[in-house]
């Protein structure tokens, strides 16, 4: 095997064979071009004239009726009185073979004898030899340009192209990625490093019987790292290592597609072992029926895939790699045993993965010595590596915008903030009513989940307007990495999304526009607690929706009868209107509390949690022993 490795890279391409196809190529396309004009030109010269008979002549000539006569080499043009006599526009001449044997020249004489017009275009001996020099130009020229042609569309000519790979070829190191620059994807990482270490030592495995497995699909969401794990496999395999996109093989010409794909194979079986890496293998691997609908095209090239895949052996060291995000619309034979069997998650990263992601993307800039990645970590739950990526770059632009050279931790805290929220709106100016509003609203949000338990401790308010067309917003920051969330949490996360809304109506008896993210966010949470969590007291456990492009947009589907689904909205709306009500008895046992802390915002714009929980601690040692509970009746009066 090892052998075979390093005579793959010798392999070089020969140029002369090169040349031949391109020289080759342009000289048949040329000579085709020729032709065809030559076949247009005289079609088209002939259709101006009336073809007829050489008696036809002869009888117009002895009767007096020609006009007009010219002799060419190998036929007679002529013109009639009749046609002559008719308007110049209308006039079309006459035209018929010049019989072997016959002289020109006597019988041109003779019809100027009769007092005919006529003229002898009769070609002298030169006159092949300018026309074989017009096509011979003719040639060069074609030639030449057919030539650039074929060698800029790859030597296969205008359309050999089409069904050649366009898959690039990585050796060795060249990506410039290896799996250390691939972090929070452990799990993936070793799957992968199996293959490789296959490839570079198969006799421990088959000394065992082992096989090497054909596919693996990389499955996850965007921007976890798929394509980045599959250049890095370039980077660790030390083999030829082919690159190609599924919409590669997608073609409008039937048949080109599945040609592609023999053609990968068959490049691919020549340089063996090597990886071939397909990435968005859904554009190709679609499911046939008619869910999902297919064409014929399609359905050629996963057919000529499934085939390819199926006739090679293990022994030959062929390791078929790729990547989608829609793994259920695939088809089913291309993930059964044998083909794409294994299944390799591209998750996202949990707190110590975004924390080594974090590290990899840091590793190139310059940080202060207050930066601490842990807490940024610990800010971007749910974040995938090419949105730690990005936030790390927003924080080294806006380092070089304030004149710094190095980035700190607000450089990365802002940059999270403009990643979820957009940057700040400078010129936006509220009226003093609308900051208010904007601050009661913000401040109820903070205040239900400041003093409910179960609930995500508060790191900032603003009530500064930002792109993304918030007013203003709370972020709350999780104290720990969490994997489940029990009822008690949902509910509470349900107060205080609707603890907007509640301070609007508590302060000042209104409803804004201001809350629409907030209901629609909470009416869907609660959707998802009676259709696909079993938390509802009246429906129980039963699953009434399906979730379909998990690594998408995971929207979930409705999966029951309608009279099923009237009960699931009146219970979703029970469970807001019980999560709104509490929202409003909070805040309004602690109305001045609220008040507080409102103006506060109004005068400070930005504050902290820290800032908040200085307040609500403050306010918990001032309250009486005995607090009245405030009843619903209160709150609604």
């Amino acid at each position: 095997m090892e052998n075979n490795h390093k005579d793959s890279h010798n392999q070089k391409p020969n140029p002369e064979n090169d040349r031949g196809k391109h020289i080759g190529t342009a000289v048949i396309i040329s000579l085709a071009l020729i032709l065809l004009f030559t076949w247009v030109y005289n079609t088209i010269s002939d259709s101006q004239y009336t073809q007829t008979t050489y008696t036809d002549f002869l009888q117009a000539m002895e009767s007096g009726n020609l006009s007009e006569v010219v002799i060419g080499p190998d036929r007679i043009l002529y013109m009639t009185k009749e046609e002559a006599a008719k308007e110049p526009a209308q006039q079309k001449a006459s035209y018929t073979g010049l019989p072997v044997g016959i002289d020109g020249d006597a019988l041109l004489r003779e019809l100027h004898a009769m007092g005919v017009d006529g003229d002898s275009k009769i070609l002298e001996d030169n006159s092949l030899i300018i026309s074989i020099l017009y096509y011979a130009m003719m040639f060069a020229i074609l030639f030449f340009f057919m030539r650039s042609m074929t060698r800029r569309m790859g030597g296969e000519g205008m359309m050999g192209g089409f069904g050649k790979s366009k898959a690039k070829v990585y050796m060795e190191k060249q990506t410039g990625v290896t799996f250390k620059d691939v972090a929070g994807q452990d799990e993936a990482k070793e799957s992968l490093q199996e293959i490789i270490d296959f490839l570079h030592n198969p006799q421990k495995y088959t000394a065992i019987g082992a096989k090497l497995p054909k596919g693996a699909l990389l499955v996850g969401s965007p921007g976890t790292g798929k394509t980045l794990l599959a250049k890095a496999v370039a980077g660790e395999a030390d083999v030829p290592f082919f690159s190609i996109s599924g919409s590669d093989f997608v073609e409008m010409f039937v048949g080109m597609g599945a040609s592609r794909v023999r053609d990968l194979f068959q490049q691919a079986q020549k340089v063996a072992p090597c990886i071939i890496f397909i990435d968005e293998i859904d554009a190709v691997g679609r499911s046939r029926d008619n869910r999902y609908g297919s064409n014929s095209e399609q359905e050629q090239t996963l057919n000529q895939l499934l085939n390819e895949i199926d006739g090679f052996e293990p022994s030959k060291g062929i390791v078929c790699l790729a990547a989608t995000n829609r793994p259920e619309i695939l088809d089913k034979a291309l993930l059964r045993p044998g083909r794409f069997d294994r299944r390799i998650i591209v998750d996202r990263p949990n707190l110590q993965g975004r924390l080594d992601t974090l590290k990899v993307h840091t590793r190139k800039i310059k940080l202060s010595e207050d930066v601490d990645l842990r807490k940024i970590a610990q800010a971007t739950a749910g974040a995938v590596g090419a949105d730690l990526a990005n936030l790390v770059n927003e924080a080294a632009l806006r380092a070089v915008r304030k004149g710094r050279k190095a980035v700190n931790q607000e450089d990365l805290l802002v940059s999270f903030e403009t990643v979820i929220a957009g940057t700040e709106k400078k010129n936006t100016v509220l009226t003093d009513m609308e900051k208010r509003l904007v601050s009661y609203h913000e401040v109820g949000h903070a205040l239900v989940a400041a003093l409910e338990k179960h609930s995500q401790p508060v790191s900032k308010i603003t009530i500064v307007p930002h792109t993304s067309g918030a007013l203003g917003y709370t972020m709350q920051m999780p104290e720990e990495e969490k994997f489940l969330s029990t009822a008690d949490e949902l509910r509470t996360e349900l107060k205080t999304l609707l603890g907007g809304r509640a301070a609007e109506q508590v302060v000042f008896g209104v409803q804004t526009t201001g809350a629409s993210n907030d209901i629609q966010r909470a009416t869907g949470l609660a959707r998802a607690m009676v259709t696909q969590y079993g938390m509802s007291e009246k429906l129980g456990l039963m699953s009434t929706a399906s979730t379909s492009n998990q690594y998408l947009d995971g929207q979930a589907y409705m999966d029951c009868s309608q009279a099923t689904a009237h009960e699931v909205d009146q219970e979703v709306k029970a469970i807001l209107d019980k999560a709104y009500t509490e929202a409003k008895r909070i805040l309004t046992e602690n109305r001045s509390l609220l008040d507080e802390v409102s103006e506060y915002l109004l005068v400070k714009e930005t504050i902290t949690g820290d800032e908040l929980m200085a307040y609500v601690n403050a306010d918990k040692k001032q309250l009486p022993e005995n607090t009245e509970e405030v009843t619903e009746e209160a709150i609604e009066e």
